[in-house]
C-alpha cells in the first residue's frame, strides 16, 4: 500500500515532471494538506481486478480501509467496469448530501445505487422482470431503473419514486457492497458535467474531499460513456434514458429474447 506522498510523486513523474527534487516537493505539499488515503490495485485481469502486491492479506486491507470510512460517513472513489466513481452510503443521508456537495451537482439530479449480488435488487427495488434477465445483463455496465422499494432511504433521491441500480463486472467494487452489507449510492468521479474519469489522476482536484480513493489503474474502456441506464420499471417495456457503452448488446437482450418492447412516451 502506498503513502499519498509516493503516489502524488509517480504521478507527478508518469506526467512528465522533469525535475525529481520538484516531484518530491509537491507531494510533500500534496501530503501536508491531504488526508485522503490513495490505495493501489493492479490492473484488471482476466478473472477481475485484484490487489497490489503478493499476499492477499492487502486486498483484505484495501478493503477493510475503504469499508470503514463508507461506515464512518466518508466518501471515496473507486474504480468500475466504465468508468471511477464517488461513492457513500445509500441509507447515510448526510454523506449523500457530501457526494452532492463535492460534485457540485444539481440536487434534482438522481444517484444510482451499487449492489453486490442480484437478490440484494429486490430488497430495494420493485422488480417487474424475470430474474433471468436481471442475470443476463449484470453483472456489466448497464444500469437498470426500478420503483424504489420503501426499504430504501428516503432522502436518496426523494423528487423520484425511481432509483437506479448497478452491479458493475468488478471484483472489488462487488466485495465492496458485500462487506457493507448496504447498498452504495454511485456517481461518476468528476465535477459535475465535466468529463468522466477513467484513471485516478483525472480526478485529483477532488482527492482533498475524499477520504480514500482506490486507484484500479486505467480503465480499459475509454469510451468514457458511462453504464447503458434503462428504465424497466414499466411492465413489458424498456426505456433508454442513456446509451452508455453497452446499448447495442443491451437491446438485443431486452427485446430478442425476452420480448420487451421499447416505450417511445414522453419520459
Amino acid at each position: 500500500m502506498k503513502s499519498v506522498c509516493n503516489v502524488a510523486v509517480e504521478l507527478l513523474q508518469s506526467r512528465g515532471a522533469h525535475s525529481s527534487a520538484a516531484a518530491r516537493r509537491l507531494g510533500a505539499e500534496m501530503c501536508k494538506e491531504l488526508k485522503t488515503k490513495v490505495l493501489r490495485l493492479m490492473p484488471a485481469t482476466s478473472n477481475g481486478p485484484c490487489v497490489h502486491q503478493e499476499s492477499h492479506t492487502d486486498g483484505a486491507e484495501i478493503l477493510s480501509c475503504t469499508v470503514k470510512a463508507l461506515k464512518e460517513g466518508a466518501v471515496v472513489a473507486v474504480p468500475t467496469d466504465t468508468i471511477y466513481g464517488l461513492a457513500c452510503l445509500a441509507q447515510n443521508s448526510e454523506a449523500i448530501k457530501k457526494t452532492y456537495d463535492i460534485k457540485g451537482r444539481n440536487g434534482q439530479k438522481p444517484l444510482a445505487i451499487c449492489v453486490g449480488e442480484i437478490q440484494d435488487i429486490y430488497k430495494y427495488c420493485k422488480v417487474p422482470v424475470k430474474e433471468a434477465l436481471l442475470s443476463d445483463l449484470l453483472p456489466g455496465p448497464v444500469t437498470l431503473v426500478f420503483e424504489r422499494s420503501e426499504v430504501l432511504n428516503t432522502d436518496l433521491n426523494p423528487f423520484t419514486s425511481l432509483v437506479g441500480v448497478r452491479i458493475p463486472d468488478h471484483a472489488f467494487m462487488r466485495r465492496l457492497c458485500q462487506m457493507c452489507g448496504e447498498p452504495l449510492a454511485l456517481t461518476s468521479a468528476n465535477i459535475s458535467s465535466h468529463t468522466s474519469t477513467v484513471a485516478v489522476h483525472e480526478f485529483q482536484e477532488l482527492w482533498p474531499k475524499l477520504a480514500v480513493v482506490v486507484d484500479g489503474g486505467p480503465i480499459g474502456d475509454q469510451s468514457r460513456l458511462g453504464s447503458t441506464v434503462v428504465n424497466l420499471s414499466v411492465l413489458g417495456k424498456y426505456r433508454i434514458i442513456r446509451p452508455g457503452c453497452a446499448l447495442s448488446s443491451t437491446v438485443d437482450v431486452l427485446e430478442h429474447k425476452y420480448g420487451l418492447s421499447e416505450d417511445l412516451g414522453q419520459q
